[in-house]
């Protein structure tokens, strides 16, 4: 099942809604999506699975991310495909140091995400080092303390895609990751989240990005060096992750940084990151 947030043209009020061929289910009873993956039993999901009804058109409404407000940061996985490591080490050795036994956690302010089609902004007066990171994010549907690596994929509400939007030059003046990352509008997400019975556990997805038509990122979520499992039961022990944490996982080789020579987003670029399964998430920066 594919859940998003939308807005039907002309109104304001976000809706949640089941992406089906030919347009959107809207679901009845939940405020939105955080209510729904705290909220949701299992019956409800079962009773969501079989909903049936004429869908709203996708030219009539319009996708936002699938969670548009987190409930907390966003936290994620630095240096977690070998390849990336090693281009973000040649890019700054100071910055990106690391131990590869050893995860690198941090987090990501997130007060609004933008959904699939919505700009990124460049923020110009404050970087000109812009840049994209596709990512799986794992979405979390229980509260999570003390869980066993073999236990995880019973915590996985679904997943979504991730644009980790970095500005390089804050990442490594500041000499800590969470202001680069942190600037409104740097964390698009969507078009959906797949629940976690479509996405056989562990995930094996192709992930891809293209800029303006260009693939600059090509490899497979089984590259992760520490994986789902590893991830949540390590961030778990002794720190209780709530229902409707995200999780982004890393980024695989193909940033803009680790070219040779770097050219960095500026406005009018279009990024597309495509996760198998997921769908794509299209934005433009301005």
């Amino acid at each position: 099942m594919k859940l998003v947030t939308f807005i039907r043209r002309g109104e304001c009020a976000e809706q949640v809604g089941i992406l089906v061929d030919g347009g959107v289910l809207p679901v009845a009873n939940f405020e939105s999506m955080n209510d729904l993956i705290v909220n949701a039993t299992p019956e409800d999901l079962a009773a969501m699975r079989e909903a049936k009804g004429e869908p709203l058109p996708l030219n009539e409404i319009e996708l936002q991310a699938p969670i548009p407000r987190p409930m907390q940061d966003v936290l994620c996985l630095g240096l977690n495909y070998t390849e990336h490591a090693e281009e973000a080490f040649g890019y700054s050795q100071q910055a990106f140091s690391s131990n590869k036994a050893t995860a690198i956690f941090f987090s990501k302010r997130v007060s609004w995400c933008p959904g699939t089609n919505m700009p990124i902004p460049a923020h110009s007066d404050l970087t000109q080092r812009l840049d994209y990171e596709n990512e799986l994010a794992v979405i979390l549907g229980r509260d999570a303390l003390n869980v066993a690596a073999e236990d995880v994929q019973d915590y996985i509400f679904g997943y979504t895609i991730v644009n980790d939007v970095s500005a390089r030059d804050l990442q490594t003046t500041h000499k800590q990751w969470y202001f680069g990352k942190s600037l409104d509008g740097f964390n698009p997400m969507g078009p959906c989240i797949t629940t976690a019975d479509e996405i056989a556990y562990p995930p094996e997805l192709s992930i891809s990005t293209k800029v303006n038509g260009e693939l600059r990122q090509n490899s497979n979520t089984r590259m992760l060096i520490h994986g789902i499992g590893e991830i949540i039961a390590t961030l778990s022990k002794g720190m209780t992750l709530k229902a409707g944490t995200i999780i982004a996982t890393g980024t695989p080789k193909g940033v803009i940084m680790g070219m040779e020579n770097p050219v960095f987003l500026k406005p009018g670029d279009e990024v597309a990151c495509s996760i198998e399964g997921i769908g794509e998430l299209v934005n433009t920066v301005e």
